[in-house]
């Protein structure tokens, strides 16, 4: 066997050969290229016949690069640069750091760690695919949402009586007829009864239009703290701006959803992942995607709940004792897994059995609601393995056996 240790940059990267001994083989710098990934391949060559021999620690797990590593056959490990930095430290103490030096650090880890570390998996080009689309999709919604909040600050700054007429749905379609139309409150206050009712049918809305026109006219017209005319028409410039942006990330969102939705469904575990309770083809892709479709990645159901942040961790010292949430996890697939349980409350009996048993214990919404995303990691698990749907009664037995 030999490590190899590759330190990742935008424009280039430190390569470093170790072999079993911990001895360097070679080392060089090569460029973010074609015939720099040609010249990576070939220092391997030099040491190894075959690519099974070949071990590589890099602090990155997609990319060009790495696609061109595992599709040589090379045994790729995605290392965590805080991982990397600790491990540095063990060996060193005098804070000297550089990227050549990153690349041996890297290489070493592989040849005595590697079986702490986690192989960057085989996933499918669909699966692949499916996690491209689905982070860009909760990404723009993401985006989206910190447009809404800048607006909102806005107009709580000058124009109060937008936000009791559209309270916190800024994104809807009346709201973005309206304020497009009147930015400001005196804007606002020229608007008849008539105008609002075009506005609001201009967005879309098709019942209810007079009377939503009259509490609109009526919220929009009551008294209210103002600012200066010319710093009201400057903050009207900002929500004009922001409107802009809101409408442009909500189109983009509609499209992503839609090519999200055709390369999930391809997926043949799509079936099963919409089996379970409160996924839909938005959270399900998003849960096939951040999980991957490579059969060898989780040993288990406890690996994949780890992997998903969702299983707790405890901190136990001498009479201390604590059960904590996991600090080192992926964002999107916590947020992913609070948003599933969350939705499964009301179309599983078990889920909501569960949910409530915790509450009664005295467990707060947060952590009950992350508990049952726990459990529904470990059926979701399950349901993969043995490529079954989800069927309520077999999933809650163990809990309605208990409870009996």
């Amino acid at each position: 066997m030999i490590f190899v240790g590759v330190d990742w940059a935008e424009a280039h990267h430190d390569v470093c050969v170790l072999d079993e001994g911990g001895a360097v083989l070679g080392s060089r710098r090569v460029l973010d290229t074609l015939e720099g990934v040609r010249q990576l391949h070939e220092l391997v060559a030099d040491h190894a016949e075959e690519p099974g021999q070949v071990a590589v620690g890099i602090e990155k797990d997609r990319g060009l690069l790495v696609v061109s590593l595992v599709a040589a056959g090379y045994a790729v490990y995605a290392v965590n640069p805080l991982a990397s930095s600790r491990f540095r430290d063990r060996h060193q103490v005098s804070g000297a750091k550089s990227d050549r030096g990153d690349a041996r650090v890297l290489a070493d880890m592989v040849r005595t760690d590697r079986h702490q570390l986690r192989e960057v998996a085989g996933d499918s080009d669909l699966a692949e695919a499916t996690k491209v689309l689905a982070r860009a999709h909760q990404s723009a919604i993401w985006s989206r949402q910190r447009h809404l909040n800048q607006l909102r600050n806005a107009l709580k700054d000058y124009y109060p009586g937008a936000l009791e007429a559209f309270g916190t749905d800024l994104a809807s379609n009346d709201a973005v007829a309206v304020l497009t139309a009147a930015p400001t409150p005196a804007a606002g206050r020229a608007l008849g009864t008539g105008e609002l009712e075009a506005l609001l049918r201009k967005g879309g809305r098709q019942r209810n239009v007079a009377a939503r026109a009259r509490q609109l006219r009526d919220a929009l017209c009551r008294g209210q703290l103002e600012q200066p005319g010319i710093v009201a028409d400057a903050y009207g410039a900002v929500t004009a701006s922001e409107l802009r942006l809101i409408a442009a990330a909500t189109a983009e969102v509609a499209t992503l959803e839609e090519a999200l939705s055709a390369a999930f469904e391809q997926h043949p575990d799509a079936k099963v992942v919409l089996s379970l309770p409160g996924l839909g083809t938005v959270l399900g892709a998003r849960v096939l995607g951040e999980f991957g479709d490579d059969p060898n990645r989780y040993a288990s159901a406890k690996s994949r709940r780890n992997y998903a942040g969702t299983s707790p961790v405890t901190r136990a010292s001498g009479l201390s004792r604590v059960v904590l949430a996991r600090v080192s996890r992926n964002r999107r697939l916590v947020a992913t897994c609070d948003q599933w349980a969350f939705c499964a409350l009301t179309s599983s009996p078990g889920a909501r059995r569960y949910y409530d048993e915790l509450r009664q214990r005295g467990k707060t919404h947060r952590v009950a609601t992350r508990a049952l995303g726990n459990r529904l990691v470990g059926i979701l698990h399950g349901c993969l393995e043995d490529h079954v749907p989800y069927d309520e009664a077999t999933a809650w037995r163990h809990r309605a056996q208990l409870a009996a």
